[in-house]
């Protein structure tokens, strides 16, 4: 159960070790007031709620079975974001104090604030094989089982959901052709793949059922009596109530009729499993062969999962610096660092890097590097700092400085915060990782008919097809003549708007033939097509 203050608008559990120091006095109610990121994270909840209200209407509303399968598929997502939302805002409300208990002991040793960069976690071409008896794959026998499935993939408070698809015993895997990126991931993730799965041969036209039957009985039971009786049996979808004090309780989500989901199969992923190709991991399967959502599993997850660490792919520094070229003692020159990657790149100017030039000098920046800082000038006080690498069996060293001492202070940090998150992103930082983005979906661009006439008419079997097929190609050429000449051919007199006399007392027309249509578009012509195989073949 969660409470939510209505002054402070903080959230903290009922019944938790925070809540019972509060109580006691150990910590005010006041550092719980709401940060900008509780604000951010409370319009997420309000937003997922609003959704879910929707998607209980939309699938008590539901007669077809695919609206009531993404409707069902839907309810579920915003219920585990609902929830993920809730922990994280928990978490930082928690480490909120903490920290500040931490500050004001007075026992508390000197604190490492010291974190590791974020990055991206991206995972792709998720394919799950099956495992079907002889008797149901390759002799086709038994009864046909069909199952809606899809994955739901959560890090942290991010949760996505790939599409829905439909599985039979035709297919020998269960593809998913979604990319999904994950932009706030930490080298400590838990990429937690879930496997849901629905019957798909069940009715689910009777979802408005308890709707009916709430209507019927109040209107039988009366006007007093009936209105009690339908709050009982129809409450408001996913909706908030007060606990009789100030506090509102998120309650759960209440049963809809229609389609439910079943969690078939799981597995969790970590910064081990990340990997530039393609990876087989075990699945934990959860259901049975008993369950009307069983599907056969084999047992893994075959899937991609890159990472990018922001230490790779962003500027973790920049300024001017100095570097020595040469053994020369005047042989310094001004140069532009930045430091990203597994490299330093120097420039001439900082318009340069801007411009894509090439870097003047590229000094690598990785585990096997060493750096220190050397005193230049006894008087001065400044300092140089020297880059040592390996270089084919060969120590090279690269000797910097900066215009201050202040200035080779930050340096000196931002290498040693690039070598702990190269220390705690391990193989991500070996090389950069390639990450496809998901491209936008492009609505179906939808065409106008062409006048595909072999896909709109039905031809009876018992008919010359070569005949047919003869007869409008050569309708087609002479359409086309007519195009270049600008002459009609003798028998589009037939759709003139006005006709030659001649031609209403023609013989060979069937009284019960309907009447032509005009000639204008090409939609016409179609019409016309159609005419001339009823003359050709009349019944």
């Amino acid at each position: 159960m969660f409470c939510r203050n209505q002054t402070a608008r903080a959230t903290i559990a009922r019944g938790s070790a925070l809540e019972m120091e509060i109580r006691r006095g150990k910590f005010r109610q006041s550092v719980f007031l709401e940060t900008p990121q509780d604000s951010d994270i409370q319009k997420k909840i309000d937003y997922e709620i609003r959704m879910r209200e929707g998607a209980c209407k939309l699938l008590a509303a539901c007669s077809q079975r695919d609206q009531a399968l993404e409707a069902s598929k839907s309810l579920l997502t915003c219920n585990a974001r609902i929830m993920a939302y809730m922990s994280e805002l928990q978490r930082m409300k928690e480490a909120q104090v903490m920290q500040r208990v931490a500050r004001r002991s007075f026992d508390a040793g000197p604190m490492d604030d010291r974190s590791p960069c974020k990055g991206k976690v991206a995972i792709s071409d998720l394919r799950i094989p099956l495992m079907w008896k002889d008797t149901e794959y390759f002799k086709n026998k038994g009864e046909l089982h069909r199952c809606a499935v899809f994955c739901l993939l959560q890090l942290g408070g991010e949760i996505f959901d790939t599409d829905m698809v439909m599985v039979d015993r035709t297919l020998t895997d269960i593809c998913f052709d979604n990319t999904i990126v994950f932009n706030e991931a930490s080298p400590g993730f838990e990429l937690r793949v879930e496997l849901y799965s629905c019957c798909s041969e069940e009715d689910y036209s009777a979802g408005s059922t308890p709707r009916k039957l709430a209507s019927k009985l109040s209107s039988s039971l009366g006007r007093s009596a009936g209105k009690k009786m339908r709050a009982a049996l129809e409450p408001g979808a996913c909706s908030t109530t007060s606990n009789g004090g100030g506090a509102t309780i998120l309650l759960p989500v209440p049963s809809v009729p229609g389609p439910k989901y079943h969690l078939l199969a799981h597995t969790t992923l970590n910064l081990s499993h990340v990997q530039d190709s393609f990876r087989t991991h075990d699945l934990t399967i959860t259901g049975n062969e008993e369950c009307s959502y069983w599907l056969p599993l084999y047992g893994g997850v075959c899937c991609r999962l890159a990472a990018q660490p922001h230490c790779m792919t962003q500027q973790m520094m920049s300024g001017c610096l100095r570097v020595k070229l040469g053994g020369e003692p005047q042989g310094w020159t001004n140069v532009y660092g930045v430091l990203k990657g597994t490299n330093l790149f120097c420039y001439h100017q900082k318009e340069d890097m801007e411009a894509n030039v090439e870097p003047v000098l590229t000094i690598g920046i990785n585990k096997e590097t060493r750096i220190r800082a050397a005193e230049k000038d006894p008087h001065s006080k400044a300092q140089n700092i020297c880059i040592t690498n390996q270089y084919g069996g060969e120590e090279v060293t690269h000797t910097l400085a900066a215009d201050s001492r202040e200035d080779t202070q930050r340096w000196m940090e931002a290498f040693w915060q690039q070598f702990y998150d190269m220390s705690q992103w391990r193989q991500c930082c070996d090389d950069l990782m390639k990450i496809e983005l998901p491209s936008p979906r492009k609505p179906a661009i939808v065409t106008p008919k062409q006048g595909s006439l072999y896909h709109e008419m039905v031809i009876d079997t018992s008919d010359d097809i070569g005949t047919v097929t003869d007869i409008l190609a050569h309708r087609i050429e002479e359409f086309e003549l007519r195009a270049q000449l600008g002459s009609p051919p003798h028998w589009m007199a037939l759709f003139d708007e006005d006709p030659p006399r001649s031609l209403h007392t023609h013989q060979h027309l069937p009284t019960h033939s309907p009447s032509p249509p005009s000639l204008h578009n090409h939609s016409d012509y179609v019409s016309l097509l159609y005419f001339l195989i009823y003359l050709m073949h009349p019944s």
